[in-house]
């Protein structure tokens, strides 16, 4: 099946999605290679069978058309992946925090990526039209091979990646990102990339934290 007609179906799926999250279909995830996830243990995080516990291998272009590892290209920093795609409102809504963190995030070695599932032509206007200066890689049936490779099987749009500076992963958040739910998830990776805690302790942190946010706060309007 050629990308641009998986790219189809999941844009059939994204207007059926009623409560502002968008559903693509794709192939199972890759498994991991064992000894790539060895230390720590893979994540269980909703919308994903097994989270990969490190960054997993792979490329992907960036809008130049240089092919990209996240693994290898940003070393030492902690990276906020952000799967979205140009049709998805819930994407479009959270594009402003996103560009918000990159600079205010920027000084704790924090680092966004955004990985858009599109079209190439659409991704590079979209992001000439908003204005958006992080990194952005680009892909089809590659972009979802991606999602795969980190372990997420039943893809929704958006969603985000949060891992701490030596690579490891810490948290998946599905859906779109408040400003509140980013701040919480950045505040747990920020002890652990400073040796205050480890990143089962930044889950449960993240967990409880997320759990007590008030209502009207982690609510998310439909798209």
């Amino acid at each position: 099946m050629s990308g641009r007609t998986l790219l189809g179906i999941a844009l059939l799926a994204g207007l059926a999605g009623a409560a502002g999250y968008y559903f693509l279909a794709r192939p199972h995830p890759t498994p991991i290679p064992a000894a790539a996830v060895a230390t720590p243990q893979p994540v269980e995080a909703a919308g994903a069978a097994q989270l990969a516990a490190v960054i997993p291998p792979f490329k992907l272009a960036d809008r130049d058309g240089q092919m990209r590892s996240l693994k290898d290209d940003w070393p030492g920093k902690s990276l906020i992946v952000n799967f979205w795609a140009t049709w998805c409102a819930p994407c479009r809504r959270e594009i402003p925090l996103l560009k918000q963190i990159a600079r205010e995030r920027a000084g704790e070695n924090f680092q966004v990526i955004g990985i858009a599932v599109d079209f190439r032509d659409k991704v590079i206007a979209y992001a000439d039209e908003m204005k958006i200066e992080y990194p952005m890689l680009i892909g089809e049936q590659d972009a979802l091979d991606a999602a795969a490779a980190f372990g997420i099987d039943a893809v929704g749009l958006p969603f985000t990646i949060f891992t701490d500076n030596k690579g490891r992963v810490i948290t998946l958040h599905m859906g779109e990102l408040t400003a509140a739910e980013a701040d919480l998830i950045l505040n747990a990776v920020a002890e652990v990339n400073a040796g205050r805690a480890d990143p089962l302790q930044a889950r449960a942190v993240i967990t409880a934290g997320l759990a007590a946010l008030p209502q009207e706060t982690a609510d998310k309007s439909g798209g």
